[in-house]
């Protein structure tokens, strides 16, 4: 019996391990590749005192990445390394909290991001996408506010439901007890559920119409190059835009599939699928980080020069 528990134990114990070493090679390279963005976009800002509108997005979402890996690395460390500290009040719920602020921030940047690609690269001559051209610079502060006040809703929210979580653990004495503590939760989640799949929901479905606008726009665009026989670095250029965007498009839709199958399995206990869901979601920011560098001539143009220096760097050691 006793070996029998022992194997148990240290089954758990080499799936919680393997789970950290997956958890870790897919936070680092995201944090560097999130740190990076962030350096060259200040060093940026130092040499000409001055940010524009896409520069104050991505940078938005650079940090909000940064700190949403770290937080999931630590989150993961503690859980295994010290598991005790997660049944202690308030860490839990904190954890959750600004897991949840920091993911939801990016979920909302990263929408705004795709909106803002939509206005100032596509060319439609409807007046409210004139107007929402010549005014978007203005309204960009005002989508990473609303990006920040949506997100802290969902934080509060989680808090508050891990809270209830937490204390009817604590409280469930008797049957009669916690039969009233589960419809209570279950009420609590339902709305939590509704309000953060709308949430999920709405910022998918500006990056689908973003995406299909700006898609359709470039491929008019680069039709019409065609049929007047111009071949230029602009006709490149619009090709590379609209691989980009079909990249940002395939990569938020399979981050918004799992975002939902995290909800549908969030009260469930462990499970393959509510593990590779996870796996995929803590890939997101490194993966869209990376589509954003090579979509960004800057950013571009700064890793290759950055990469030889690291390999003749490496060859000297």
């Amino acid at each position: 019996m006793e070996a029998c528990y022992s194997q148990d134990k240290f089954n758990a114990t080499s799936h919680d391990v393997m789970a950290m070493v997956i958890i870790t090679l897919q936070a680092f390279p995201g944090i560097w590749i999130n740190i990076f963005i962030v350096s060259v976009l200040c060093i940026a800002w130092v040499k000409k005192k001055s940010f524009n509108s896409n520069e104050k997005i991505l940078l938005f979402l650079g940090c909000s990445r940064f700190w949403y890996l770290c937080i999931i690395w630590v989150c993961s460390f503690l859980s295994i390394i010290y598991p005790w500290y997660f049944y202690v009040h308030p860490i839990p719920q904190l954890f959750a909290a600004i897991q949840s602020f920091l993911n939801s921030s990016s979920l909302w940047v990263s929408a705004c991001l795709c909106v803002f690609y939509c206005i100032k690269i596509a060319n439609f001559r409807h007046i409210f996408f004139v107007y929402l051209k010549v005014k978007i610079d203005r309204i960009v502060p005002w989508l990473l506010l609303g990006s920040v006040l949506l997100s802290l809703v969902t934080c509060i929210l989680v808090y508050n439901i891990s809270d209830e979580v937490h204390c009817n653990n604590l409280n469930s004495t008797t049957l009669g007890n916690f039969w009233k503590l589960s419809v209570r939760t279950d009420e609590h989640l339902f709305t939590f559920f509704f309000i953060i799949g709308f949430e999920f929901a709405t910022a998918f479905t500006a990056v689908i119409f973003s995406a299909l606008f700006l898609i359709f726009s470039l491929w008019r665009h680069k039709c019409k190059m065609q049929t007047n026989s111009v071949k230029n670095l602009s006709m490149d250029a619009h090709i590379k835009a609209m691989k980009s965007v079909v990249s940002f498009f395939f990569v938020y839709s399979i981050n918004f599939t799992c975002l939902v199958l995290t909800l549908i399995y969030a009260t469930k206990k462990e499970n393959p699928v509510k593990f590779l869901t996870l796996l995929f979601q803590y890939a997101f920011p490194a993966v869209h980080s990376l589509i954003l560098i090579f979509s960004n001539p800057k950013l571009e143009k700064t890793l290759l020069r950055t990469l030889p220096c690291v390999k003749c760097k490496v060859c000297m050691r």
